[in-house]
């Protein structure tokens, strides 16, 4: 756990503007950096158990997407690059790398015939229900050293946040 007086990078930039722009108010910049370079610092964290189970970060999401969404693990395209924010271009490149692997079927709609939908395959599913299970123990450790209170805490304030920018998104 760390001590609450201990540097970090982000106290150092946070300096040295205080240096050349002494008026400015740096609280923002101080939230903000350090959420990056939290991110930039997890995700190799995270990339492990996806290259363990030779998946990307993108292809993890799709077959995760469809794997909560349950029975029968199957969405139209619109649900999914909605809810992964893609755009429809970028949704049918993936689908199609994730199908060519057999991860992925494409199945008739049977409430509109002019779409496909998007279904886990049995080797997708078996994939990424063994991913999900070890990433969700690395999620788990990488915030192992916060205390229960502190990961709450950490929690509710980052939802707070994604709420005010979800708002600010959709204006």
């Amino acid at each position: 756990m760390t001590n609450k007086h201990e540097l970090d990078g982000i106290d150092a930039i946070v300096e040295q503007w205080q240096t050349e722009k002494p008026k400015l108010d740096l609280s923002a910049m101080a939230i903000i950096g350090r959420l990056k370079k939290c991110h930039a610092l997890m995700q190799p964290q995270l990339d492990k158990v996806f290259e363990r189970h030779n998946l990307g970060f993108w292809e993890f999401d799709v077959l995760a997407t469809l794997l909560r969404s349950g029975k029968p693990y199957c969405l139209a395209p619109t649900q999914l690059f909605s809810t992964l924010m893609v755009t429809s271009g970028t949704m049918t490149h993936r689908m199609a790398q994730l199908e060519k692997r057999g991860l992925i079927e494409r199945i008739d709609n049977e409430h509109d015939a002019r779409s496909k939908l998007v279904k886990l395959s049995e080797t997708g599913f078996n994939l990424i229900n063994k991913a999900v299970d070890e990433h969700v123990a690395n999620e788990l450790e990488i915030l192992s050293a916060l205390n229960n209170q502190q990961q709450i805490q950490l929690d509710q304030s980052l939802k707070q946040l994604l709420v005010l920018l979800e708002k600010m998104h959709q204006k």
